[in-house]
């Protein structure tokens, strides 16, 4: 059950979080993007899209995890290690999804560019994420999860870095 109740979730959030944050530069009109781009510079804008989504990615994960525990039993022995994971996993998933969805901003069929493009971008985290779920689960100590936990961390410091430098190129196409 506990192996169910992680691939569950992951899933869950997975799909959520891809078409809430995909709504983050798909949705915008041109002339909201002309306005934007007179407003601010575009490392600015990214910055602030990725930490919107951070906040927006944290709200789903913590809200799916209560939900998750109130409707099935929560299998997870070590809450805060848990909670600490999904904030790390909130912003990786925020800073690859909001670049993804800017990239995909700039097709003809946004949404299935976001889709296709969001898995492969997408795995390294789901895979880290899932070793230290089950590592939570299994009521193992911190320092089993701190490889993955730094692991994932690297992704997110790589991800903002990439998304930082390369946003002003897709921002002027």
């Amino acid at each position: 059950m506990p192996v169910i109740w992680s691939a569950l979730f992951w899933m869950v959030i997975l799909s959520t979080l891809v078409s809430a944050i995909a709504k983050s530069f798909v949705m915008e009109r041109s002339g909201a993007t002309i306005y934007l781009y007179s407003l601010a510079a575009p490392t600015e804008i990214i910055i602030a899209k990725i930490l919107y989504g951070f906040l927006l990615c944290s709200a789903i994960c913590c809200t799916g995890f209560l939900f998750f525990s109130v409707v099935l039993n929560n299998p997870i022995q070590d809450v805060p290690l848990f909670l600490a994971l999904l904030i790390l996993a909130s912003f990786g998933f925020s800073a690859s999804l909001s670049v993804l969805s800017a990239i995909a901003s700039k097709t003809n069929n946004s949404s299935v560019v976001m889709a296709v493009l969001s898995f492969p971008v997408l795995i390294g985290i789901l895979l880290e994420s899932i070793k230290v779920t089950k590592n939570c689960i299994d009521g193992l100590d911190r320092s089993v999860s701190m490889d993955e936990l730094i692991t994932l961390g690297a992704i997110n410091l790589m991800v903002t870095a990439l998304s930082y430098l390369l946003f002003p190129y897709i921002w002027r196409s």
